[in-house]
């Protein structure tokens, strides 16, 4: 008898499950829910912006790309998980050799007809805004579809602000500086010129 007061006190202190109405698992699953702007726009304020003036001058890289890519690789790249692509944040400063609505063709060296760096100014896809800078980590974010969703966040930034200023104001002889991410893929095509995001540009 005593043992069976017990038991019932216990139970109805310490219930063996509880019943949560299904408006309150929603509830919840919302407040948790990763917002991909908000999360972009504090990441490109406090963490993208100020990181640019201290990435590898384009000079410097491009030099050391020329003279042993593997070198420059290992020195000022980086990859993404197994991928055996990978990027290069960079900053720096040429002449606008040719602008089209897709693309504005840079030459780093006054006066050059080469083209060393090609800004990408059309539609922004893929990953290289979100990964190129090198200040995300992947195993962070376990719901890749967040992770996705921060990368189209980002490119919608850089669509907003950063090329439609771009494309209005370069034109061929006008002095440029930049700020960017490139991937590389292919060495063979991607190398020569640099192909970049650009996630800052002033142009003179």
């Amino acid at each position: 008898m005593i043992a069976s007061t017990l038991m019932l006190v216990v139970t109805i202190w310490f219930p063996l499950f509880h019943v949560v109405s299904l408006k309150a698992v929603t509830a919840e699953k919302k407040a948790v829910t990763f917002n991909a702007p908000d999360f972009a726009e504090g990441f490109w304020t406090n963490q993208v912006i100020p990181a640019l003036p201290g990435t590898v001058k384009a000079d410097v890289l491009i030099a050391a790309i020329q003279t042993d890519p593997a070198a420059a690789k290992k020195k000022y790249g980086h990859s993404v998980g197994l991928s055996d692509g990978y990027f290069y944040f960079f900053s720096g400063s040429g002449q606008v050799a040719a602008a089209s609505d897709d693309e504005i063709s840079v030459s780093l060296t006054p006066g050059s007809t080469n083209v060393d760096v090609v800004l990408e100014v059309g539609l922004v896809f893929g990953n290289a805004v979100r990964d190129g800078t090198g200040l995300l980590n992947a195993n962070d974010y376990p719901n890749s579809q967040d992770f996705n969703d921060l990368s189209s966040a980002l490119n919608h930034i850089v669509e907003s602000r950063v090329l439609p200023v771009l494309k209005q104001r370069a034109k061929a002889g006008a002095r440029i500086s930049f700020a960017g991410c490139a991937e590389v893929d292919d060495e063979s095509s991607d190398l020569k010129p640099l192909k970049v995001v650009p996630l800052q540009a002033e142009v003179q």
